[in-house]
């Protein structure tokens, strides 16, 4: 195969990533929100899938299978498990409007490129480009965790944020197989803690919203 196409693919594929961290941040609902970050585990899985053909790493199809399975699949079936069974409210409730959140994700993509290029300008063509793509993720997934108000959608932003990670080590050559699967069993671990403080916070407050217990905690003082 061509290596120019190669390069497209790759390129396309880690794109892709960035565009859909933009659908995130415009989602108004939980729902929307919980199978747009599934589109996006399953663009990480196809990329890292691409990347181990390109730089013909074998381990990290195992990468790319680890992030359809948990990611794509199981993680956004307990999300919405979890949200049904809290029966929290399927607003995205935002500390800033959504037309302002979109321009300073904008804003976000073009610094991570203009500071990405320069100062990987010798490094390998294949990971110049998905380096500078997985910092634009990474950085809009911390964008989405400011901007909103609900755990649940915090918490949406955290695994985005990761999923950037993951796709910055697979542009990089990869990382160890005992790393990736060490990391996929921390994320399942913190996911389960997660649920578990969720459903005590729900059960104390009645609420996840944490403007709220930001005030209630400014009562008990």
């Amino acid at each position: 195969m061509s290596p120019h196409l190669v390069f497209d693919i790759a390129h396309l594929l880690a794109g892709a990533m960035v565009l859909i961290s933009l659908m995130m941040l415009y989602q108004d609902r939980l729902t929307a929100l919980i199978k747009v970050f599934a589109l996006q585990a399953v663009a990480l899985a196809a990329s890292v899938a691409w990347q181990a053909y390109a730089h013909d790493a074998p381990h990290l199809y195992v990468t790319a299978a680890i992030a359809l399975i948990f990611k794509a699949i199981a993680l956004p079936l307990a999300l919405q498990r979890m949200v049904t069974r809290l029966g929290l409210h399927r607003q995205v409730e935002t500390a800033v409007a959504t037309g302002p959140t979109m321009l300073a994700g904008l804003g976000l993509v073009g610094l991570s490129l203009v500071i990405m290029l320069p100062v990987t300008a010798t490094s390998d063509p294949l990971a110049r480009e998905d380096l500078a793509f997985a910092l634009s993720v990474v950085l809009l997934g911390l964008l989405m965790m400011v901007t909103r108000r609900n755990a649940v959608s915090q918490i949406i932003g955290f695994m985005s944020m990761e999923n950037g990670l993951i796709l910055a080590a697979t542009g990089a050559r990869g990382m160890p197989l005992v790393v990736e699967i060490s990391v996929a069993f921390s994320v399942l671990i913190a996911f389960i803690v997660i649920g578990v403080v969720l459903f005590h916070i729900r059960e104390r407050f009645d609420t996840v919203d944490v403007d709220a217990l930001d005030r209630f905690r400014g009562g008990r003082s």
